[in-house]
């Protein structure tokens, strides 16, 4: 039965099917599954499609797709991982969010759940995130990394606005700074002074293990 149901959580993932994932997720509790088994599950299968879109044989509805179902599934796992006590190793923490003034959240989910299917500890605070909620959270969580999206140019700017901040408030060399979004580029990454900037959801993965020394 176990077996069972972490196969059908895992096929969730892979066809995309995000109702039947939180129902699997909560079968998989009710069945007293290991929470850790049922989370690398979701995992695994979203490092497969990930890894699949990385070599052109997924598109970008197919990661879509399967944020979409580790945003409903996940949430329900890790709540019981938080009260059986069982501790989750991670490769850092990660803060993201989309800059202020930028509501787009497509692809900062992505990135954000490729990321914790990698093994980061990832805080996602949202869209619309202004630079003191940026600042408060580095200093509650003192991530590894900080993720900034931004998908239109007039927000772009917001980020070199927090890097402006950080480095005010000597910050700046206590965490990575990485950037994406359709609004971003190379050349507008290297003029603010960030630490890596990458185009695409499964390359800001990477780009995420090469700033902690993985990669």
């Amino acid at each position: 039965m176990s077996i069972e149901i972490l196969e059908n959580l895992r096929k969730a993932v892979i066809q995309y099917d995000s109702e039947g994932a939180a129902i699997w997720a909560k079968k998989a509790i009710e069945k007293g599954i290991d929470p850790m088994k049922a989370l690398a599950a979701l995992t695994d299968a979203i490092r497969q499609i990930g890894n699949g879109y990385g070599r052109g044989e997924f598109f970008l509805p197919d990661l879509v797709g399967a944020a979409k179902v580790m945003t409903n599934a996940t949430p329900i796992i890790e709540e019981e991982i938080k009260r059986s006590g069982k501790k989750r190793e991670f490769l850092g923490t990660i803060v993201i969010g989309t800059v202020y003034g930028d509501i787009h959240s497509i692809g900062k989910t992505m990135v954000a759940t490729l990321l914790t299917a990698e093994g980061f500890e990832v805080i996602d605070l949202g869209v619309n995130v202004t630079a003191h909620k940026f600042m408060e959270a580095i200093r509650k969580y003192q991530p590894h990394i900080i993720a900034m999206s931004a998908l239109m140019t007039i927000t772009a700017p917001e980020q070199k606005k927090i890097v402006s901040i950080l480095k005010k408030e000597g910050l700046r060399d206590k965490v990575k700074i990485m950037i994406g979004g359709a609004a971003v580029t190379q050349e507008f990454a290297e003029s603010i002074g960030v630490d890596g900037y990458e185009a695409t959801a499964p390359d800001g993965v990477k780009l995420a293990k090469r700033l902690i020394g993985m990669g």
